[in-house]
């Protein structure tokens, strides 16, 4: 039978370590000593040990009785109309001896779910089709037309399975030569409004990364094949997948007239790809109008396993800080045959500071950044050991003959909970096929460095700054320097041991059969710290595709396995944040 959900923060509230009474023998007992919210406590205690629902109390030493003796009395209350009113029949020992199951009899039977989802699986992928055709390429703005058409298809979709949804529209962009171009519009949505349910917030995106077949695809890039078990285009698993798996989700529990224990909000947006503009703001006016305040709960798919079979949670990611070091002293480009070894050079300058912010094994040399990292713990180091990871796999899957550390344990360290320095280019110099025997004026380098928690942005900007411009003393040039420093964002970890992840982990063990590793993520997502601070409650990262996905590169896929499991995965999840 399916029983309501009840709020996880009621059990987090009961734990407690005090005793407070002897075990009650009889009501006659408990109505003769004491009165008023001590009698409420000691009738709770009868109740339960007589009805068998903390059966176990006396062989955990009290455990009923140290927890309802921290019970304030709203909690006694809520507690008394648990156990008194229509579930009668839960049996909370499991609950509040800690374990991480709910009882089976509470436990709504999902196997005709996956037995649909695995049946409709022409389905999926003919939907999956139609969308991938849709060319919504954010950062071209001859195809944002494309890109409101992803969004109204995918509004269109949704709205067939009964949610209420609506778009937001989020003003011009301006271009960098000044053209102003519509941004395309956010995707907001409702399914179920019922106050004794909790609340998550869903949230991908409808755009995707340029893609041409002549940059080396196999395929057509907007055209969705399945060979080798795998679909492949653009957009198969970032994001549109990921996407189209919640509506199918919602979908096929409908179907099967499932309700769904909790309230579900959606957040689709559409230039994610682009620097998610206009989304931040869009968001800040929603927490200021209130559609935000019932959040506690917020869910990004828009990840990746640590490798090919395994699923996992993700429950960290690093921070960016990113500069552009720009060098000039020239008043035009200078042929190098008529002015080299006379002046100056820029590029050679440049050169110069960038080649010692790092040694060969990527150990960044700037003062100071490496001091800001915490000391690996103990627990730590044994829970990078029980994480499934084949490095030869790893090492292979990116196509490197050798790697900085080819130990699983300080491989991902490196990955995950230290920060990297990574140069990405130079702006000004000549970058075409052939040769151009020039100087330029003025050259622009530009690399950024990954951050970890209990590290500080702005400090990490001083070491910066101080480091290239006291190297640039000793150099002596007569080039001018300038340090700018770029848009960034600080990292964000989360406790693993919250409910989220756990109801997360649950999701996981009934559709794989394994429990997930929790991992971190090196990337950079600065909207989910947004999500965090506005709401206020937690953010978890679930995905559902496996590492090999080449999501923003060539010949993206997602495997086929990976978006039919995904979508069963995520049912289970929407089911399990009710227990």
């Amino acid at each position: 039978m399916l029983i309501k959900p009840v709020c996880t923060r009621f059990f987090a509230a009961i734990a407690g370590t005090s005793r407070y009474f002897s075990v009650v023998r009889s009501m006659s007992q408990v109505n003769s000593e004491i009165s008023g919210i001590d009698k409420t406590r000691a009738r709770l205690l009868y109740q339960s040990k007589k009805r068998g629902i903390l059966e176990n109390d006396i062989i955990l030493g009290g455990f009923a009785e140290e927890n309802l003796a921290q019970m304030n009395e709203q909690q006694l209350k809520s507690y008394d109309e648990l156990i008194n009113g229509e579930h009668m029949e839960w049996d909370l020992y499991y609950y509040l001896s800690g374990k991480k199951t709910p009882p089976k009899e509470i436990m709504v039977d999902l196997n005709g779910v996956y037995e649909t989802i695995d049946k409709e699986r022409d389905e999926w992928i003919r939907i999956l089709k139609e969308s991938v055709a849709i060319e919504s390429v954010s950062a071209d703005p001859a195809r944002r037309g494309e890109v409101r058409r992803m969004v109204e298809w995918t509004m269109s979709y949704l709205l067939q399975q009964g949610a209420e949804c609506w778009l937001e529209e989020l003003g011009q962009q301006t271009l960098h030569d000044g053209t102003k171009v519509p941004l395309p519009p956010c995707l907001l949505g409702e399914l179920g409004k019922d106050k004794n349910k909790k609340t998550v917030l869903l949230y991908g995106h409808l755009d995707v990364q340029p893609a041409r077949k002549e940059d080396g695809w196999n395929t057509e890039p907007f055209e969705v094949v399945e060979s080798d078990g795998k679909l492949w285009g653009r957009g198969t698993s970032d994001d549109k997948g990921p996407v189209l798996s919640w509506i199918h989700a919602i979908k096929v529990l409908n179907q099967h007239k499932i309700e769904i224990p909790v309230n579900i909000k959606f957040c689709f947006e559409a230039m994610e790809e682009s620097g998610s503009e206009g989304l931040k703001e869009l968001l800040e006016r929603k927490k200021a109008d209130g559609w935000l305040d019932d959040v506690e709960y917020t869910c990004i798919s828009d990840s990746y396993w640590l490798g090919t079979e395994k699923p996992c949670l993700s429950y960290g990611l690093r921070g960016i800080c990113s500069f552009h070091v720009e060098v000039g002293g020239l008043q035009q480009d200078l042929h190098s045959g008529v002015y080299g070894g006379s002046v100056y050079e820029p590029l050679n300058d440049l050169f110069y500071l960038m080649s010692q912010l790092m040694d060969v094994n990527g150990k960044i040399l700037i003062p100071g950044i490496m001091d800001q990292v915490a000391n690996v713990t103990d627990l730590e180091k044994d829970a990078y050991q029980k994480i499934d990871f084949d490095v030869k796999e790893y090492r292979e899957s990116v196509g490197a003959a050798k790697l900085p550390e080819e130990q699983k344990e300080p491989l991902l360290m490196n990955r995950w909970r230290y920060p990297s320095l990574s140069v990405h280019g130079v702006e000004g110099a000549f970058s075409d096929p052939g040769d151009k025997t020039v100087i330029p004026a003025k050259v622009i380098g530009k690399f950024s460095i990954r951050v970890v928690p209990d590290m500080q942005p702005e400090k990490i900007n001083e070491c910066v700054a101080k480091y290239l411009n006291d190297l640039w003393a000793k150099r002596g040039s007569g080039n001018t320097l300038k340090v700018h420093v770029q848009q960034g964002s600080v990292p964000w970890v989360h406790p693993i041991d919250h409910p989220h992840f756990q109801a997360a982990s649950r999701a996981v063990k009934r559709v794989y059969g394994v429990d997930p590793d929790f991992i971190r993520e090196g990337c950079s997502i600065p909207i989910t710290l947004t999500f965090q601070e506005l709401t206020g409650h937690s953010v978890i990262l679930l995905p559902t595709n496996a590492s090999d996905a080449m999501a923003h590169s060539q010949n993206e896929k997602m495997r086929t396995n990976c978006y039919i499991d995904g979508i069963k995965l995520l049912a289970t999840y929407l089911m399990e944040l009710g227990y």
